[in-house]
C-alpha cells in the first residue's frame, strides 16, 4: 500500500497547538509562517510519497550487502539520496550560514516524519548526519566548520556517531578507543566501534564519522572521554578529496528489522592510525555528543509516530478491504469489510488516537525548543528550554513504545495476513522494535527522566507542567459539550496520578532509590501518556469552536472524536499506573536474585 502524508494533520497541530504564528516572530523566523510551512510540507510529501516511500518494502526483502569492504545499498537508495540532498531536504533546519534553508524545528520535525514513515532506513542516513552536524556548530573549530559543515548541509557527505564499543554498550565510562596526539595538532585514533548507522555505505562520496576516544594519560570513567573528527576520506586545502582514512568497515549486522540501514563495525587503526582532530576541548566529548544524542533523541520519538501512522494507514486500507463476518448489530445481512466490526473499530481508533497525540505533544516540543534558541528574552528561553528538555525523554520514550502497541494492532488488524511477510504489516512491527533501544533505551529515557529532570530540582519543572495542564481543564470546564466533560474528567485524573508520582519519586530517589527507579519506565509512561492525552484535549477546544464556525467540520469533528477516545481509553490507563508505581515498588525487588 502507498503512503499519504498526513498535511491536515501535521498542519493542524502546526498551526493551533504549536502556534507557528508566534515561532515565525522569532529572529531569524519571519518567513517561516503557516504558508512557507504548508508547501514545505506539500513538497517534502510529494518527494517522499512518489520517489521514497515505494523503496520500503524493497529494502526489507533486499537489504544493503557487504562484500570486500564495501558496503552497497538497497537498489534505488543511492538514486532516491541524489534526490533528497540535492532538494535541499537536509538542510532544512540548519542555517544558512551553511548552506542551509534555516527553517524552524516546528517545521523541520513534520518533514521528519513524513520521511520516516516513507521509509524509516533510508531516514537514518540524514538523521545522523543532522546529529553530526548539531555536534559540529555547538563545539566544532572554525576550521572544523569551514572544512565540513558545508558539505555535510548539503548532502554531499554524511555524518555518523561513534560511541558503542563491544565492551561499553550504554556504559559510556567504559570506552576504550584512543587518540594520540601528533606534532601537527591532530591525533591517532584506534579502535573498535559497533552498531555505526550508515558507517559504511555507497550513497555519498564521504562519511564524517564523529568518535568518542581516549587521549593518552585522560582520567578514568566518562572524564577522561573526548570527541574527534575521523573523515573516511582525508579532505585537503582546496576542499577536495584525498587519500582514504584508516578506518574501514569490516562488517554489517543481520538484523530483525531496518534491514535496508546499514549497521557498521568500524574498525579504527589497523594499519597505523586513522586521523582525527578533536572537537572543542580534550576530555569533553560526552558533553558534546549528548548535543548528538538529544538530536536524535526526539528525532528518534518522532520516527515511533512515524512508523505508526503508516502502520496505521495499511491496516485502515486492509480494514476496508477485507470482507468477513456480518456485523453484530444486524445493520448488514450479508458479510462486511472488517472496519465495521467494533473491535476492529476500537483497535483502528487506538492506533490513530495514540500516532495523534505523539504528533501533537512532538509538534508542541519543536515549538518549545525553537523559542528556547531563538527567543530574544532571556527568561522565555530559558522557560521553553525547560520544557523541552522535560518532553525529550517522553517523545524518545512513549513514543516509541506506543508505536509497539499501534504497529502489533496493525498486525492483529490484518489477522492471520498480518503475520505473512509479503502483506507488509509485519516489517512496520520488526521496524519499530529497533527505537525502543537505539539512541537510550526507555529504561535510559526513564533514568534520566527520574534523575534530571525530576529528582534534581525536587518535581518543580513536573509541577509547573502540571499546572499548565490545569489551565487546560479550566478552558474544558467552561464548555458544556458531552465529549470536554468526559476529556475533562479523564485529563484531571491522569494529572493528580501524575502530580502523586512525581512527589513519591522526588521523595524517594535519594532515600530509597530502588522504589523510585523501580517506577521509572511506568512514571515515563504516565507522563507521556498525560501530555499526549493534554495535547489532544487543546485540539478539542480548538476543534470545537472551528467546527461551530463550520470550518472543515468532518475533519474538527474527528478531531474531537479521537480526543474523547483517547481519554475514554488510553488517558484512562493513566490512575492504573500511578498505583503501581506508589503502592508497588516493593514487589519489584522483593524477589531474591537466585529465585528467578
Amino acid at each position: 500500500m502507498s503512503y499519504t502524508a498526513p498535511l491536515k494533520d501535521m498542519l493542524f497541530n502546526i498551526e493551533h497547538l504549536a502556534r507557528i504564528d508566534q515561532v515565525s516572530q522569532l529572529p531569524g523566523f519571519e518567513d517561516a509562517g503557516l504558508e512557507t510551512a504548508q508547501a514545505v510540507l506539500e513538497e517534502c510529501a510529494k518527494l517522499n510519497e512518489g520517489v521514497i516511500a515505494p523503496l520500503n518494502f524493497e529494502g526489507d526483502k533486499n537489504p544493503s550487502s557487504f562484500k570486500d569492504g564495501v558496503v552497497t545499498t538497497t537498489p534505488g537508495f543511492k538514486e532516491a539520496f541524489k534526490q533528497y540532498a540535492e532538494g535541499g531536504w537536509q538542510g532544512l533546519q540548519h542555517p544558512v550560514d551553511f548552506g542551509g534553508q534555516g527553517l524552524p524545528k516546528t517545521i523541520g520535525a513534520a518533514c521528519g516524519e513524513i520521511l520516516n514513515s516513507a521509509n524509516m532506513s533510508f531516514a537514518l542516513c540524514p538523521l545522523l548526519t543532522d546529529g553530526a552536524i548539531e555536534a559540529l556548530l555547538t563545539a566544532g573549530s572554525d576550521e572544523l566548520k569551514a572544512t565540513y559543515l558545508e558539505k555535510l548541509v548539503s548532502g554531499e557527505w554524511t555524518g555518523t556517531m561513534n560511541l558503542t564499543e563491544p565492551q561499553a554498550g550504554s556504559d559510556l565510562a567504559a570506552v576504550r578507543s584512543r587518540a594520540e596526539p601528533q606534532p601537527d595538532g591532530s591525533y591517532k585514533v584506534f579502535g573498535t566501534k559497533i552498531f555505526i548507522t550508515y558507517g559504511e555505505h555507497d550513497m555519498a562520496d564521504n562519511i564524517v564519522h564523529l568518535v568518542l576516544a581516549r587521549v593518552t594519560g585522560a582520567p578514568e570513567g566518562v572524564k577522561g572521554i573526548s570527541l574527534f573528527v575521523v573523515p573516511k576520506f582525508m579532505v585537503n586545502p582546496d576542499g577536495s578529496l584525498g587519500a582514504r582514512n584508516d578506518v574501514h568497515c569490516v562488517s554489517i549486522e543481520h538484523k530483525m528489522g531496518i534491514k535496508a540501514s546499514p549497521t557498521a563495525v568500524l574498525q579504527y587503526g589497523d594499519h597505523g592510525g586513522a586521523v582525527g582532530y578533536l572537537v572543542g576541548q580534550e576530555n569533553r566529548g560526552l558533553e558534546y555528543m549528548f548535543i548528538m544524542m538529544n538530536a536524535a533523541r526526539y528525532a528518534v520519538g518522532v520516527q515511533g509516530i512515524a512508523i505508526a501512522e503508516r502502520a496505521y494507514q495499511k491496516a485502515v486500507g486492509y480494514a476496508k478491504d477485507r470482507v468477513q463476518s456480518r456485523p453484530v448489530d444486524g445493520s448488514m445481512s450479508t458479510a462486511a469489510p472488517i472496519i465495521h466490526h467494533p473491535d476492529v473499530k476500537r483497535m483502528l481508533m487506538t492506533m490513530r488516537a495514540s500516532t495523534e497525540g505523539c504528533r501533537a505533544m512532538a509538534s508542541v516540543a519543536a515549538a518549545a525548543y525553537d523559542a528556547a534558541h531563538h527567543h530574544a528574552d532571556a527568561e522565555v528561553r530559558k522557560q521553553n528550554a525547560a520544557f523541552y528538555e522535560f518532553l525529550v525523554p517522553l517523545v524518545k520514550g512513549y513514543s516509541t513504545e506506543m508505536s509497539l502497541e499501534v504497529t502489533s494492532l496493525g498486525v492483529q488488524v490484518h489477522g492471520g495476513m498480518g503475520f505473512i511477510e509479503e502483506t507488509g504489516a509485519a516489517q512496520y512491527y520488526r521496524d519499530a522494535k529497533i527505537l525502543t533501544i537505539y539512541e537510550g533505551t526507555t529504561a535510559i529515557q526513564a533514568n534520566d527522566l527520574v534523575g534530571r529532570k525530576t529528582a534534581r530540582d525536587g518535581g518543580t519543572g513536573a509541577k509547573a507542567l502540571a499546572a499548565q495542564i490545569e489551565k487546560t481543564e479550566a478552558e474544558l470546564a467552561a464548555r458544556s459539550s458531552a465529549d470536554a466533560k468526559a476529556v475533562l474528567k479523564r485529563l484531571k485524573a491522569a494529572r493528580e496520578a501524575f502530580v502523586d508520582v512525581v512527589e513519591f519519586i522526588a521523595a524517594n530517589t535519594k532515600g530509597n532509590p530502588n522504589a523510585a527507579f523501580a517506577g521509572s519506565v511506568p512514571y515515563l509512561m504516565l507522563a507521556g501518556n498525560l501530555v499526549a492525552g493534554w495535547q489532544l484535549a487543546r485540539a478539542l477546544v480548538v476543534a470545537e469552536d472551528l467546527s461551530a464556525q463550520g470550518q472543515d467540520k468532518a475533519f474538527m469533528n474527528a478531531k474531537i472524536t479521537t480526543a474523547r477516545f483517547y481519554a475514554d481509553h488510553i488517558l484512562s490507563r493513566a490512575p492504573g499506573v500511578r498505583d503501581a508505581i506508589v503502592d508497588g515498588a516493593e514487589a519489584v525487588t522483593a524477589l531474591a536474585v537466585d529465585a528467578f
